[in-house]
């Protein structure tokens, strides 16, 4: 039934009334009931452990885990319900806290989801729910007082699963590591894919990536163009071409004079990023002061204000129109 879709379960929270002709042994006979989770309702069952006077709180779900009903959600949450009951009935909590947990089925009690209301305390939900987020909504309907926390079983399942993937992959590696090892600690391997990524990534190839570029484009005279023109674009191909042109570069073939190139050229390199990053920040500084300074001084103050609001205006006013 497709009834159930968009109402699912809910949970209703019944408010405890002490009262002096409370029959105390109504409470322990139902928690006697409940040890091992929540209890089984139907209508009759529902209307006595409901009816007043009481001096107890009881939690009951409203659902309707029958395959016949189609209500997914119903039976996805039930273990999450029980999980409550369980962590209610095992935790140590405070001898005033009185607190019942049922379940009331709609195939055994349709009387009931019929006149249910929103009394006193109603929780509805149509997705998704966790047992961590339904236990809060109801400690926080509760008196003060000492609550046993939620507490999950441990997943030997689970567990186990970890552990015979864990040794698997300790014994595949151990038995592989032999023919592995040699491959993984070739440092030509390594020198070959680090040089491919330099090559690429220097030529431009997260350039494309961000961009989006296309790999050609046509020329409009029915060729094809490799290379874009102007800066700050390029063309896929265009980043495959430089990388390959820089592998044809001759190779030092003395090894002590291709380290020193290399100290020399990565000096020359972080030196010039270097100082290039310091001439602008210091040229930044320079000529925010300069003419800070010009402004101040030779510009009048009724003009300076003007300028003060046009710029308010320009900042304030102006990106509404854009928008």
């Amino acid at each position: 039934m497709k009834l159930f879709t968009p109402i699912v379960t809910f949970l209703w929270m019944v408010t405890c009334v002490f009262a002096a002709t409370s029959s105390p042994s109504k409470f322990e006979k139902y928690l006697s009931l409940s040890r091992s989770g929540p209890l089984d309702l139907d209508d009759s069952l529902y209307e006595d452990l409901t009816s007043k006077p009481r001096d107890y709180h009881v939690a009951v779900i409203l659902t309707a885990t029958d395959a016949r009903y189609g209500c997914i959600l119903c039976r996805d949450f039930q273990p999450e319900w029980e999980l409550i009951a369980r962590s209610w009935s095992k935790g140590s909590k405070s001898d005033e806290l009185k607190l019942l947990f049922a379940t009331l089925d709609f195939s055994q009690g349709k009387a009931t989801f019929q006149k249910v209301d929103d009394s006193p305390f109603r929780f509805d939900f149509s997705g998704p729910i966790s047992a961590d987020q339904l236990y809060t909504w109801i400690n926080r309907h509760l008196p003060e007082g000492s609550k046993p926390p939620l507490v999950r079983p441990i997943n030997y399942m689970r567990l186990i699963t970890v552990v015979t993937l864990l040794m698997g992959a300790l014994t595949m590696f151990t038995v592989l590591s032999p023919y592995v090892l040699p491959i993984i600690q070739n440092r030509n391997l390594w020198a070959a894919c680090s040089l491919i990524a330099i090559l690429l990534f220097t030529s431009g190839h997260m350039f494309n990536h961000i961009r989006k570029v296309p790999y050609v484009v046509g020329d409009g005279k029915g060729g094809i163009s490799y290379f874009a023109g102007g800066f700050s674009n390029q063309f896929g191909m265009e980043t495959q071409i430089v990388a390959a042109i820089s592998m044809k570069v001759p190779r030092i073939a003395d090894n002590k004079a291709q380290q020193v190139a290399v100290v020399i050229w990565g000096t020359v390199l972080l030196a010039t990023g270097t100082t290039l990053l310091i001439a602008v920040q210091v040229a930044s500084k320079l000529f925010t002061f300069v003419s800070n300074q010009l402004i101040l001084r030779n510009l009048h103050p009724e003009t300076l204000g003007i300028a003060a609001q046009l710029e308010l205006y320009s900042i304030s006013i102006l990106p509404c129109w854009g928008r």
